[in-house]
């Protein structure tokens, strides 16, 4: 609210006989001042609109923001936000669609998207991630319902496979993580790599297939 305010002041004199002068001009009245509202706007998420197919070995159940989808490799359960809604169109394919226009519905949207889309394809196809050991006397093993690491410590590492997973190794290095479930398989192949991750000098470490660890030069010695 904009208000201008007019001031003059003369100081007085006893001499002179002179008097203060103090002017204040009144502000506009509030009906006046005008306020402008803008609507923002919210744009589509560009994966949130795609469409997900449906194979035809797949169940989908849906129940209010409740979905379960089986399949030939297992069965996965999704609870949706109120922000965004699941459809099933006459064609068989499933949209992710906002009930409510904000940024965080908007955020909503792409990833219960993504988590759908992956939850179909998990149960039909399978989701598979690889680590590769590099080091001198780096190996693993499967023995049982555990994964043994030996990786430089002074005992092996024993992790327990998970129930959904398949752990299989090849050439005593090469580690392969598979199942329906691709949140669990990319956590607990994170975790394979957590205890001995790449380092950037010679590169010795657990690390996926497709990782590309930038290396470092060493040292130079001393110049004599």
């Amino acid at each position: 609210m904009a208000s201008s305010v007019v001031s003059s002041f003369q100081p007085s004199s006893a001499f002179l006989g002179d008097r203060n002068v103090f002017k204040v001009s009144t502000p506009p009245p509030f009906s006046q001042v005008g306020f402008s509202s803008k609507i923002i706007e919210c744009k589509e998420s560009r994966i949130g609109k795609q469409p997900i197919a449906v194979p035809s070995n797949v169940t989908i159940a849906l129940e209010g923001q409740d979905l379960k989808v089986k399949g030939p490799l297992g069965e996965l359960a999704l609870t949706y936000p109120r922000e965004v809604e699941l459809l099933k169109e006459d064609s068989g394919f499933l949209r992710v669609k906002k009930t409510i226009e904000t940024r965080r519905a908007n955020q909503m949207h792409g990833l219960f998207r993504t988590l759908t889309d992956n939850m179909v394809v998990g149960v039909s196809k399978g989701f598979e991630k690889k680590l590769i050991l590099v080091g001198v006397g780096y190996r693993a093993t499967v023995e049982g319902k555990e994964l043994v690491l030996n990786l430089g410590f002074s005992h092996p590492v024993k992790m327990q496979i998970p129930g959904s997973l398949k752990v299989k190794v090849e050439e005593n290095t090469r580690i392969t993580v598979s199942g329906y479930d691709k949140s669990e398989i990319g956590q607990f192949a994170a975790t394979v790599r957590k205890w001995r991750p790449p380092e950037p000098y010679k590169g010795k470490g657990v690390k996926y297939s497709d990782e590309i660890v930038r290396r470092k030069e060493g040292k130079a010695g001393k110049k004599k």
